[in-house]
């Protein structure tokens, strides 16, 4: 009867640690296919972002504002390729405290941020009113990443189409909500200002980086 006994309990606990193996076995597979699928996915968003930087790039190193907005056929062609049509380049912005240096689109949209900030609204440097330009922050050292290590008084540079240089000082850091638009529409119509505008990506608020422009 004992001996009965024994081999039913044997029997079962080879079946519990059957059960548990085909059970470690599946959480290896599930934990490891998510691990690989999570690895492809990062790998592919580093990569696309790498040939958003490149293009940038490319836009900075192959191309001054004078030959953006050249009348030469030929070279509006070359940039037309280059950029893929995507749009014109308003500007180059200069920050040298945080090593930042980007042509500035004249227009937004999604696909343009990817690339390089983007002018949301404002007029040319030398009118008075509210320049904005907003860029992504990839919490690295691209594009507006590095904006919130600005100070009171450090200086950003705005060279425009004809390759003069605007010299700005900061005089206001702050955040807002990403609903609030007030940073755009809230400003002294008597200055030359420009408002710098990413995400905190940590808490959802908007990094706002306000300057006005040093007289000529």
């Amino acid at each position: 009867m004992n001996q009965i006994l024994e081999t039913q309990k044997n029997n079962d606990e080879k079946k519990k640690f059957k059960t548990r193996k085909k059970w470690f076995k599946f959480q290896l597979f599930f934990s490891t296919s998510i691990i690989l699928i999570s690895i492809i996915i990062s790998g592919l968003y580093f990569y696309n972002l790498k040939v958003k930087e490149n293009l940038s790039n490319r836009l900075i190193d192959n191309y001054s504002l004078s030959k953006l907005y050249s009348n030469d056929p030929t070279t509006n062609e070359k940039v037309n390729n280059e950029t893929n049509s995507l749009d014109e380049i308003f500007c180059f912005i200069d920050i040298p405290k945080i090593d930042l240096y980007y042509p500035v689109f004249s227009n937004f949209s999604e696909e343009l941020l990817k690339i390089s900030p983007c002018k949301i609204s404002g007029d040319f440097p030398n009118i008075n009113g509210n320049l904005c330009i907003a860029g992504h922050n990839y919490d690295n050292s691209l594009f507006f990443s590095n904006l919130n290590k600005l100070s009171i008084d450090d200086e950003i540079y705005i060279i425009d189409n004809n390759n003069v240089k605007y010299i700005y000082y900061v005089f206001d850091i702050y955040e807002v909500k990403a609903n609030d638009l007030s940073p755009i529409y809230n400003y002294d119509k008597t200055q030359k200002t420009l408002t710098l505008i990413t995400c905190n990506n940590f808490n959802s608020n908007r990094i706002i980086i306000k300057a006005k422009q040093k007289s000529l």
